[in-house]
């Protein structure tokens, strides 16, 4: 994504004319309240740092995508096999994207079709297992995701769920533990991936573990899928008989998912997401996707994928200087987990001081978390959507000290103000596309 410096577009944006969304005109005309709300979050993604781990921001390709005549069409079905007509030039699209995936990911089938990634979820587990199934995935405390089976799910509602968790001395993954409990419980299906986990996955492991009692294997790359598709991190496509992931986050396309499995399961896959699922795709997020792999095919990309962990690393490093306490010691991926318990403060605290300066994050349980999830031990932090921005180590260190000065301070007024001056100061000199 190319970053825009220039003196002209700084004194547009200084008074809050934001050039390049000029087609935003209509709705101004239309509808003021919307246009205003629209041009306040503008606003407000300008001047603030975006460090959750699964926010990032699209190209002006991907965004222009999304706002064209392609949401006026229904086309339930696959290509070549509609319910409606006039759909051959949204069977260009779809297939597009599909062959991008595939080529991308290495995998035999791609579904672009879920709308998110909890539909994903759910059609994998449609396609892999049988309501009242045992299956197994990572607790959310332990840093896994609401559909690998946690009690307030539908994948704990209409499946026998089975949750591993972490070595709470460590925070890592401990795999003769998951082994002991598959051969324990028999899952017909075992899930391997995470929202608040900090290092490497090893998927063939799992994928030994699932052949080992039957069971099939599905991952979940959400949040690390452009460095599965960049060789940076194990990549599960040729274990897995199934892979899901969204595409808003690292791959920064539009708010959509994706599912790959092998060919085997080809057919139970799509139509697990239609008609089992879902209607008509959102066309029009169908060619974000296309346009979004594409842009992640470019050799720019995978420099980026590693500049994002690099970044990740740094933060990592400095806030231990400062005397936090970093989940697992550090980060092999673009997040990190931090305990703000010994400086005093609590996730949700921290979260609340860190808005004021502009700094998005969000709470989030720890490994070993004694406290809620409404106000959890832990904050969650990371980097791509600032790497997309332009910034580096250097600029890392300073965000660093910016997060430790503000959670260390309490509600000190003045380094509130001190530090929300300066992290406006360094989103002027790294202004987003838009």
């Amino acid at each position: 994504m190319t970053q825009t410096t220039s003196s002209a577009r700084r004194a547009v944006r200084g008074n809050h004319d934001y050039g390049p969304l000029q087609h935003l005109d209509p709705v101004k005309d239309t509808d003021p309240a919307v246009y205003q709300a629209i041009m306040a979050e503008t606003e407000r993604q300008q001047q603030g740092l975006e460090l959750i781990p699964s926010e990032n921001y699209v190209s002006e390709a991907v965004l222009s995508v999304l706002s064209t005549v392609l949401t006026n069409k229904y086309s339930e079905g696959y290509p070549a096999k509609r319910y409606y007509g006039g759909n051959e030039h949204i069977d260009t699209l779809e297939s597009l994207a599909r062959e991008r995936a595939k080529k991308l990911f290495g995998a035999d089938h791609a579904n672009v079709q879920p709308y998110s990634g909890s539909p994903a979820n759910q059609a994998a587990y449609f396609a892999l297992a049988e309501p009242g199934d045992t299956v197994m995935g990572m607790a959310l405390p332990a840093g896994g995701h609401l559909t690998h089976g946690w009690k307030v799910s539908f994948s704990a509602h209409y499946y026998n769920s089975v949750q591993y968790g972490v070595d709470p001395a460590t925070g890592l993954i401990d795999y003769d533990e998951v082994a002991r409990l598959a051969k324990e419980h028999k899952p017909k299906l075992i899930w391997a991936g995470a929202s608040a986990y900090s290092r490497k996955i090893d998927f063939a492991k799992f994928a030994q573990i699932a052949h080992d009692v039957g069971a099939r294997f599905a991952a979940d790359i959400a949040h690390i899928s452009g460095l599965v598709a960049t060789g940076l991190h194990p990549d599960p496509v040729p274990v897995a008989d199934a892979v899901t992931m969204t595409t808003h986050k690292m791959l920064r396309g539009p708010r959509g998912a994706m599912i790959l499995s092998k060919e085997e399961f080809a057919k139970k896959v799509d139509k697990a997401i239609f008609p089992g699922l879902q209607g008509g795709p959102h066309n029009q997020v169908t060619a974000g996707i296309g346009v979004c792999l594409h842009e992640a095919s470019r050799p720019e990309y995978k420099a980026y994928c590693k500049q994002v962990i690099l970044n990740a690393q740094t933060i990592a490093e400095e806030m231990v200087k400062r005397g936090f306490v970093v989940a697992t010691g550090g980060t092999d991926n673009h997040m990190l987990l931090v305990d703000v318990t010994p400086k005093g403060s609590t996730g949700k605290l921290a979260q609340e001081a860190l808005d004021l300066v502009n700094i998005a994050t969000n709470a989030n349980m720890i490994p070993g978390d004694k406290r809620t999830a409404f106000d959890p031990s832990g904050i969650r932090f990371g980097t791509p959507a600032v790497t997309t921005r332009g910034l580096k180590e250097d600029e890392m260190r300073l965000v660093a000290h910016w997060i430790s000065d503000v959670i260390e301070a309490g509600d000190d007024e003045a380094v509130i103000q001190r530090v929300r001056g300066e992290v406006m100061a360094l989103c002027e000199q790294f202004p987003l596309w838009y």
